[in-house]
């Protein structure tokens, strides 16, 4: 993807601002990226902490490619924030269906570009109490099938020792381990000739983070359970920090 100077002055700022923070704060390890495509793909790590989105994208970054985020709207709007996801080129999510096909297209139109999209499969952080990938949205297997873009899982492990999920503040000392690790493409290839049903797209879902939960398998040496958490399972609120404290409205398996 060609960047105009703008876009990759705005990232050499923020990068040189949050980068030598991240290496103080962490030891760090990226694995197997390798895989990436060198053309467009959809990136789908886990998501265990708030940091997470400085930790892929210094990861990212750091293997010479512009990392963009399906980020929420209301964060476009926090000063200096805002400035900095709209001059690296992010992509704000609206919960409106017409904000959220808006956010598809411009992700297609990064992909087209031969850029990475990053998308939080989770649409939150993971509710599971082990921190095992949870049931994921189907944003980013439509997205897929959509575009025939594809789709790398991420996993890592290790940041949510740094900032423990939905935690206060950093948990600086000891010096902590990050691993992040790309994993190799979904295989999609059955469900990208067929009408885009909705089933199709939670089975296009299932083996997005089933791929996910296998790669923070081997980062943990540890089996990921068979069966994926699943918030509205467990009378969990779909958003929030409060997760436990009530059941989501809506208990469809796909919101």
């Amino acid at each position: 993807m060609k960047e105009s100077r703008g876009t990759k002055t705005a990232f050499a700022i923020a990068a040189g601002i949050v980068r030598p923070i991240m290496n103080l704060m962490i030891s760090r390890t990226w694995r197997d990226f390798d895989k990436l495509p060198e053309g467009g793909f959809i990136l789908c790590p886990n998501h265990v902490t708030e940091i997470d989105p400085l930790v892929v994208g210094h990861a990212i970054y750091s293997s010479k490619r512009y990392p963009r985020y399906l980020a929420k709207e209301s964060l476009f709007k926090v000063p200096v924030l805002g400035t900095i996801l709209r001059n690296t080129g992010q992509v704000p999510v609206a919960r409106t269906s017409a904000g959220a096909s808006q956010s598809l297209k411009a992700a297609r139109e990064v992909l087209d570009a031969h850029g990475v999209i990053v998308i939080y499969a989770e649409g939150t952080l993971t509710r599971d109490p082990d921190l095992w990938p949870m049931r994921g949205h189907t944003g980013a297997a439509r997205l897929a099938l959509q575009t025939g873009a594809p789709v790398i899982p991420m996993a890592h492990w290790g940041a949510q020792e740094l900032f423990p999920r939905y935690a206060k503040g950093l948990k600086l000392f000891p010096r902590k381990r990050v691993t992040v690790m790309a994993g190799d493409p979904v295989d999609l290839d059955d469900l990208r000739d067929v009408p885009l049903t909705r089933t199709v797209l939670l089975e296009a879902t299932e083996r997005i983070m089933q791929a996910i939960a296998k790669d923070v398998g081997v980062l943990r040496g540890q089996e990921p359970p068979t069966v994926l958490w699943d918030p509205a399972d467990h009378g969990q609120a779909a958003q929030g920090r409060n997760f436990d404290n009530g059941a989501p409205t809506n208990k469809t398996k796909d919101k």
